[in-house]
């Protein structure tokens, strides 16, 4: 696993402890519903309202919580640029631009050039800027 990759998937992980509490909120709640019903069966509505109040306002935070948590997990994802290398031929000037592949570096002689079969040299590894990137660089200065 790379290091993007291992820094991602820590970041986006929620911690097990505030699942616990927004998972017991929510069983307390759901007992508080049920509770609320006996307590309408048995006559006393008062107790009864104040329990449903309970329950509903125990459902609403837990499930508003969760929604959260899951909306922040998916913002914390983190795009990584695609890289890509150039291949020239010396001979000839063909060039090539493919995606970057481990153990690629300048000036390493790759595949026969597909015009005239020379050797081929990789002159250039970089990474793709998107136009939304360079706006953003540009409204920066």
């Amino acid at each position: 696993m790379s290091k993007v990759e291992s820094s991602t998937s820590t970041t986006a992980r929620i911690p097990s402890f505030v699942l616990m509490i927004i998972f017991i909120t929510l069983a307390l709640s759901l007992t508080a519903l049920i509770s609320a019903v006996s307590f309408f069966t048995s006559g006393e509505e008062v107790i009864a309202g104040y329990l449903l109040l309970i329950g509903a306002l125990g459902l609403a935070f837990s499930t508003y919580m969760l929604l959260q948590t899951r909306r922040r997990i998916s913002s914390l994802r983190i795009e990584v640029p695609p890289v890509m290398s150039t291949i020239e031929c010396k001979k000839c000037g063909f060039k090539n631009v493919r995606e970057f592949q481990r153990g690629d570096y300048i000036f390493k002689e790759v595949e026969p050039c597909q015009k005239c079969t020379d050797k081929m040299l990789i002159t250039a590894v970089y990474r793709e800027v998107k136009e939304k990137d360079k706006e953003k660089e540009r409204s920066s200065f």
